[in-house]
């Protein structure tokens, strides 16, 4: 199977911005950031939540460095 050139590029990036985004739920219903306004803030659903969006962004970064890794290595083999 054939991936364009960036896909790990961009998969590495969606994944961070992923586990960014994942941090922040956690920490907003532990009652650490945000608004106490907030539907998340003291939620321990969105705990729950935040540490999903965490292993998914892990898992889709991870992938996304096995990718550009396999790239890197077939254009530097087929020069």
């Amino acid at each position: 199977m054939h991936l364009p050139k960036n896909i790990g590029k961009y998969l590495i990036i969606i994944g961070l911005m992923l586990i960014i985004a994942g941090i922040i739920f956690t920490m907003q219903s532990k009652s650490i950031v945000g608004p106490s306004s907030s539907f998340m803030y003291q939620n321990p659903e969105w705990t729950i939540n935040g540490y999903v969006i965490i292993a998914i962004g892990t898992i889709i970064s991870v992938f996304g460095i096995v990718v550009w890794q396999s790239g890197t290595k077939k254009s530097s083999t087929d020069k």
